[in-house]
Order: structure tokens, then sequence, then C-alpha cells
């Protein structure tokens, strides 16, 4: 198995392509990537056979910012027999996998894809029986070990390989699975849950979103990313001159500032969370994220940026990196990730950590 198979989002298979080439450059792993338009999904192809599991060891899952997932895979399986699929895909797995911990069945995320979802699911009972019959699944489920990926991109027609479970995306298809609130003020209230899924590890939530934190929401109005954070009884500044949702108001944990969002200055110096959704240029957003963090106004921010239509990546790479210089040039020790979250449009969210304490070579920061 030489390829490394990426999911992602519809229409943006140049970006996940030409970010996964250059992050595979760096470690010397060189191959090609093959980019078909709208399928929701790039193949990495390497050079080397042994490099494709390098890849999946070696490039962390988390610092991909357009992948939902990243799976080792062989040669497409093609017009596999309606009356026999399975034997095929357990030849492709025998000797590449042994003791599987899961079985995800999966297809892009298009929406000519998900019409063989109910195929998959039923297809995942018989698979699963005749994968552990073969010793290539156990048979309990196991976070420690691979798990397999089979992935149908048309009817008959499928990726087989594995990924890591300590670096690939725990979540099928790469997708969170969210409901909306009713109570919600707009949809936009899922990006930044799915931000808390993504970038902060459940076993963190009772610290980092703790009850009767203070935050401030840069554009909030009408108040979508607002009503995470008072779902979870923080005290919110919201800054916006639109008007919020009236429920909010009436929860009595948050002061609407009728200002600028570029304009604001917080007024209190224990805020722990900055967010923001502002419909602006990239680089301004970047600038005014990367102000408050050397400012100290918070400890960590989730904020999005706007895409443009060409150069993508390369616009937030470059941002990102800005971001970083100018942290490290104030002696600021900060953890800085990004992706394209599946609620997420035409743009990609941002989270930075500032890690506060002696860092070596740096000012102590207390």
């Amino acid at each position: 198995m030489n390829k490394v198979l990426l999911y992602c989002r519809q229409g943006f298979e140049k970006e996940c392509a030409a970010e996964i080439t250059d992050k595979a450059a760096r470690r010397e792993i060189f191959g090609f990537a093959r980019v078909k338009e709208d399928a929701g999904y790039v193949l990495f192809e390497c050079y080397q056979t042994e490099d494709a599991e390098r890849l999946l060891r070696e490039q962390p899952f988390d610092e991909l910012i357009f992948a939902r997932q990243m799976v080792v895979v062989g040669e497409l399986l093609r017009d596999l027999p309606p009356e026999d699929r399975i034997t095929p895909i357990v030849g492709m797995l025998t000797g590449a996998v042994e003791k599987g911990g899961e079985l995800r069945v999966e297809v892009p995320d298009t929406n000519e894809a998900k019409e063989l979802l109910k195929f998959c699911r039923k297809f995942t009972v018989p698979l699963r029986a005749s994968l552990r019959a073969e010793k290539i699944l156990l048979n309990y489920e196991s976070a420690k070990r691979p798990v397999v990926h089979v992935f149908f991109i048309a009817p008959g027609h499928c990726y087989v390989g594995y990924s890591f479970p300590t670096n690939n995306s725990p979540f099928f298809m790469g997708i969170p699975r969210l409901k909306f609130p009713a109570d919600a003020p707009s949809r936009s209230t899922l990006k930044l849950e799915e931000a808390f899924h993504v970038f902060i590890p459940a076993d963190e939530w009772d610290e980092r979103l703790a009850s009767g934190m203070f935050a401030v929401d840069l554009g909030a109005c009408p108040g979508g990313w607002t009503y995470q954070l008072v779902k979870r009884s923080m005290m919110v500044h919201a800054v916006d001159n639109g008007p919020m949702a009236p429920a909010l108001m009436d929860s009595g944990q948050v002061t609407h500032h009728r200002e600028d969002g570029f304009r604001f200055r917080p007024t209190r110096s224990n805020i722990y969370w900055l967010v923001c959704d502002m419909v602006e240029k990239p680089v301004r957003v970047a600038n005014l994220m990367a102000d408050w963090l050397l400012n100290g106004w918070c400890r960590e921010t989730i904020f999005n940026l706007k895409l443009p239509m060409k150069k993508r990546y390369e616009e937030v790479s470059q941002n990102l990196a800005m971001i970083d210089e100018k942290l490290k040039a104030n002696g600021i020790n900060a953890q800085i990730r990004a992706r394209q979250l599946y609620h997420d449009r035409e743009e990609v969210t941002v989270h930075i950590r500032r890690i506060w304490g002696a860092v070596p070579g740096r000012r102590d920061e207390r």
C-alpha cells in the first residue's frame, strides 16, 4: 500500500493536495497528488511503498488543515461482484492489517456518494464478521489498534486501508455528528461547538470550558457563538453594532457592547476566551487575534479566517505563520491549530492557546 487517502470538503481538493504535498516534502517523503474535482477526497501516491505508512505515522493529523481523515490504502478495487464483494476486500487487507480494533465503511461527503450510505451500513455487519474470522479484526472493538477503512467512491468501487487511532480523526467520515439546538439564534453556533470537539480534548472541558469563565465574542450578532458560551455558564461580553437574540440577553450572562470589534478593548483582566466570526479579510482578523494574545487579553481564542477564491492554502499558511512569528518575537509560547471544519464553508477555523509559564530561551510570562 503506497497511497495516502485524505478525505476533504467537496471543492477543496486542490487545497488538500497542496497541503499534503508540502507537509510530506518537509519530511522528505515524495510523491504526487491525484486530484479529481469535487470528489471529496485526494490520493497522495508515494514513490516509495514504505513511505505511505511513514507519512501516516510522522505527519501529525492535528496539523492538517484541509483533511478530515488520513488513511493508508492500496489500489482501487473495481467492479466488485455483487454476489461477493467481501472476498476481494479481505484479500486486499490480508497481510496489511492484523487485529484491527474498528471497522468503518465510509463514502466521500458528496451528494452522489451519500446515496451509498444505506448500503454501507448494511454491508458493515457481514464484512466485520468476515474480517474477524480472518483475524484482520479483533473480536471486540479496541481504541488501541488500527482502524480498518473501506471507502466506497461508487457502487462496487472502493479503497481499502487503515489508519492509526493515535493519529486520525475519531469520527465516522471525519465528521462530528452534532444536532442544531432549537433555541440557538443561528446555525453558526455549530461551528463553535464543533471547534470545541476538534480542538479541546474531552477530558479537559471541565477545566477549559468551565462555568463562571469570562469570554468575549467579537462580531457576535445575533449570538450563535455567544449561545455556546452561555450554554456553558460563562459570562460573555458580546461585541457587535447589530442586535443580539433577546433570549441571550434575558439570561443575565451577556453584556452587549455596540462597538466595532476591531476597536473594542476589554474592561477586565480575567477574560479566558476570545471568539470571533467576523466577515473580514483574513490578514486583518489574524492581526487582531495576535494583538489580543500579545496584550494578554485572553488565554485561548477560536476564530474564523474567510478564504479568498485562489491560493487558499497559501493564504492560511501565511496568516498562521505571521501570528506565530509575532508571538515568538515577543517571547510568547502558544499552541496554534487550524482546521476546515465540517460546518465551515469558505473559511478555516483557528484555535490558539497561549501557554503561560517559563519557556526555554524566553522570558517568564507570569
